[in-house]
């Protein structure tokens, strides 16, 4: 007869154990709602930020857009120093809105790090919390079926009860299971954006590398300006005479290449070129304003009558791309030779279909002699280096059999030595034949 008595003890301490875990697990499903609305303010706050940011973004490039067509204008007035200082300053307001909106598209992509590891931390953490929290409810669970369940439901006068706690504690943890199903899904989806993320994280890194390149070429358009006043001593006469020199220095530097060039001896073999369109564009943006050989263009600027290569408006301070795999065989600055004839600052890559290209009067190489360069990586920035009209890149296309980078001794350049890529006449190609199709 003690029995039943005895029995009846364990029973209560059974049921407060149970309403215990419910409220328990009540109290875990409370605490997993909670994470998500504090992340939702956080990731609202957030995008605002980075949609405050693209506004930004979008004033800044129609700014540049108007610095642009300024600049453009500028080619239609006549030479003077006037023009040429008015020039260079606007280059500079440009260069240095670059710098601005480049700055904003680094704040912005930090932004989306930030947004993009705050979300997938807080889901990772919220799946771990209830990882933990089931497991415990289903151990305690189990412990009072296997040890208290039959004493329970012998002894227990109100089974009505025990059968609804039981039930209450069967849907939470199905209810928790459901969670922790979902919660597993959107963590799946999360770790999707661990690949966009890497993406953002190289983006940001090729931004604050653009960041510090723009900060060189404002530096050299400063120097430009300074040293253009300087030689000139700030008059229009010293100003015309020096663009006569240079013009008689570039026409003469001219016949020079292309006297020793048409000497050397090359037989085109169109069956080792390769195909039409093996190349992409060097630019983002393309528009050609001189085209490959004999033009109306090249008959008037050049002593050849042929242009030996094409012509690409740019402004200063664009980014310039290789156009296939290859190797840079040189770079190198015929300014540092004889000012204001040729390429300028160049770069030569060979490219591994059997083409080789030089990328002409740039403000900043950014290549070096052995580098491999993939398809549409940066090797410089456009510019006015070199005998121009005007900013703007140069691209000449060669047989990479028959070209080289050479030192030849100039008389042109008072008996200095210049260095840049050289190649029979008629290894020189048609850039465009190469390239994507225009239309």
């Amino acid at each position: 007869m003690k029995l039943y008595p005895d029995s009846k003890k364990p029973c209560n301490n059974t049921r407060q154990d149970l309403v215990l875990l419910i409220q328990g697990l009540a109290l875990v499903i409370l605490l997993l709602v909670l994470p998500v609305f504090s992340y939702a303010n956080t990731a609202q706050e957030l995008q605002n930020k980075i949609d405050q940011k693209n506004s930004d973004i979008d004033i800044l490039e129609e700014e540049i857009a108007a610095f642009q067509s300024e600049l453009d204008s500028f080619g239609q007035q006549k030479n003077s120093l006037n023009k040429s200082i008015k020039e260079l300053d606007l280059t500079r307001k440009k260069l240095n809105t670059d710098m601005t909106l480049t700055q904003k598209k680094i704040d912005k992509t930090n932004l989306t790090i930030e947004n993009l590891s705050s979300n997938i931390g807080i889901k990772q953490n919220s799946i771990k919390t209830n990882i933990e929290s089931i497991s415990l409810g289903i151990k305690k669970t189990n412990e009072l079926e296997e040890s208290n369940i039959l004493v329970t439901l012998l002894s227990e006068n109100n089974f009505t009860a025990i059968w609804n706690d039981i039930d209450n504690i069967t849907a939470i943890r199905e209810k928790l299971r459901d969670s922790i199903i979902e919660l597993k899904q959107i963590k799946g989806e999360l770790e999707d954006t661990k690949e966009e993320t890497i993406s953002a994280k190289n983006e940001l890194t090729r931004l604050k590398s653009k960041l510090a390149d723009q900060h060189k070429i404002v530096v050299q358009n400063t120097n430009e300006k300074n040293k253009l006043l300087k030689q000139t001593k700030n008059n229009e006469a010293n100003y015309q005479k020096l663009l006569k020199d240079r013009l008689a220095k570039k026409e003469s530097f001219e016949k020079e290449l292309r006297d020793y060039e048409s000497q050397l001896q090359f037989t085109l073999d169109p069956s080792k070129l390769p195909t039409s369109g093996v190349l992409s564009w060097p630019l983002d943006k393309i528009y050609v304003t001189q085209m490959f050989g004999k033009t109306a263009d090249s008959k008037r600027l050049y002593a050849s009558g042929s242009h030996s290569g094409v012509d690409f408006k740019a402004g200063v301070g664009t980014p310039v791309k290789a156009m296939a795999d290859g190797t840079v065989m040189g770079v190198g600055d015929t300014d540092a030779t004889c000012i204001g004839t040729s390429f300028g600052k160049w770069v030569f890559i060979k490219y591994n279909n059997g083409l080789s290209s030089a990328y002409g009067h740039l403000s900043l190489v950014k290549a070096y002699e052995g580098q491999k360069v993939a398809r549409g990586e940066i090797v410089g920035y456009t510019g006015n280096t070199g005998h121009t009209t005007g900013p703007h890149l140069h691209v000449s296309v060669y047989v990479s059999s028959a070209t080289s980078v050479q030192k030849r001794p100039s008389t042109t350049c008072e008996g200095r030595v210049y260095t840049m890529p050289l190649a029979p006449t008629a290894a020189y190609l048609d850039p465009l034949y190469y390239l994507p199709k225009l239309f």
